[in-house]
């Protein structure tokens, strides 16, 4: 099928915050990629090819071209990665959903929002402050509950799920797909 002149294909893309490097795996602050792990498997998305400074996967899903990617510069630069990727697809700001960690919200919880600041979460603030907008859709989730109150946040993030906190977070990964799912099918 041809597109008609100057009809833009649709597209969309869900990045997924995080660290490389088998040190950060399945860390707390690592959520961003575990949850597009779980996003790849239900969509059948391999994310493996390197671009953008970026681990990406594309597949069109009811004729809407879905990009899967994680930033490969580490956290707190993640706006260098997104902001290549929204310019090498040639998407608008509000094709574009990311997901990440907060530990401001509850444990075995989630968040979306249309909108807003990086708050406490610097990968996110990089990313509003490259892009130079808030309208960036999110789904963050929460770590909340868990530190403790004289352990340092740095230690925290990075410190590995128990297997009972992953499975946990299972249940809030299929929860929250179901945002995932109305963004890919939104227009």
């Amino acid at each position: 099928m041809f597109l008609k002149k100057g009809r833009k294909k649709a597209m969309k893309i869900i990045v997924g915050l995080g660290n490389p490097g088998d040190k950060y795996s399945k860390t707390r602050h690592n959520v961003g990629w575990l949850f597009l792990d779980y996003l790849s498997e239900v969509y059948g998305i391999e994310v493996q090819k390197n671009n953008c400074d970026a681990l990406v996967g594309e597949k069109n899903i009811d004729g809407e071209k879905i990009i899967f990617a994680k930033p490969m510069t580490f956290m707190n630069l993640s706006g260098n990665a997104v902001q290549k990727l929204k310019n090498w697809y040639k998407v608008e700001d509000k094709d574009i959903m990311i997901l990440f960690d907060d530990i401001d919200i509850p444990f075995g919880t989630f968040r979306y929002r249309e909108k807003g600041s990086g708050g406490s979460h610097n990968g996110m603030k990089d990313v509003v402050q490259k892009l130079g907008t808030q309208e960036i859709q999110r789904i963050r989730v929460g770590l909340g509950g868990l530190k403790h109150e004289k352990q340092d946040m740095v230690d925290f993030v990075l410190q590995r799920f128990s297997k009972e906190e992953l499975a946990k977070l299972e249940e809030v990964f299929a929860e929250a797909s179901k945002q995932v799912d109305e963004f890919i099918k939104s227009k």
